[in-house]
């Protein structure tokens, strides 16, 4: 009967220290809590450092990328500065992994619009000089950073956009005869589509005697061109 109890006594002890020093172990005095630090800027070095001296330690370690923070800076940290914590107890933080980088996608030759998209979905900002070229109107030409360039994101871009074929004046022909001023319409790029005769007399005969458009005139090269030549009445 002693021998019993004697042991439902220690039974009843054990439990009651496994549950208030284990499972429910009372609050930490306020001389056990001490007072978190900030951690911002710091290096993994000097974060294990200034935990040290107030009486933590360094925790769990995770990491992000982030554009205003170099790499190997904290940025962030759980408990936050100025909260109270269990002396020895650990302190996690994220540090960052710096600005994220990106190589650059080629969209020379693509329309303005398409390279738009494809780069301002990466995160870049997309400025556009537009110039006189010997392809499409619309066309991208030419990138700065060039494709294949690693770029920090959010980052910017600079395309060059063709405005077209550098335009041409319009020659004066007044007054050559009908092949000439084929000849020099057709050096500079120009079609010579309709030909139509007007009376004349004299020397204006077989000449051209009006032309559309007129001299000096900026047109692109393949733009259309009427010819009157002075003919002598039937």
């Amino acid at each position: 009967m002693g021998i019993g109890i004697l042991l439902a006594c220690v039974g009843w002890l054990s439990g009651y220290l496994v549950s208030t020093l284990v499972l429910f172990p009372a609050p930490p005095t306020p001389d056990d809590l001490v007072v978190v630090p900030s951690l911002w800027g710091l290096d993994m070095e000097q974060a294990g450092g200034r935990l040290g001296h107030a009486g933590l330690v360094l925790g769990s370690v995770d990491s992000l990328t982030h554009p205003g923070q170099e790499a190997g800076r904290v940025l962030g940290q759980a408990p936050l500065p100025g909260q109270l914590w269990a002396a020895g107890g650990p302190i996690r933080v994220t540090m960052s992994l710096g600005p994220e980088r990106q190589r650059l996608p080629d969209v020379v030759e693509l329309s303005e619009s398409r390279a738009r998209v494809v780069l301002e979905t990466m995160g870049l900002r997309v400025s556009v000089d537009t110039v006189r070229a010997e392809v499409p109107r619309g066309r991208v030409i030419a990138m700065s950073p060039r494709a294949e360039t690693e770029v920090t994101l959010p980052g910017a871009v600079r395309l060059q956009v063709s405005a077209g074929p550098p335009l041409v004046a319009m020659p004066m022909v007044l007054g050559l005869d009908e092949e000439e001023a084929r000849a020099v319409l057709d050096s500079l790029g120009f079609i010579v589509e309709e030909v139509e005769e007007l009376f004349r007399f004299g020397r204006d005969q077989g000449r051209v005697v009006e032309q559309e458009p007129g001299a000096d005139v900026l047109l692109q090269r393949g733009a259309p061109v009427r010819l009157w030549v002075g003919r002598r009445g039937r």
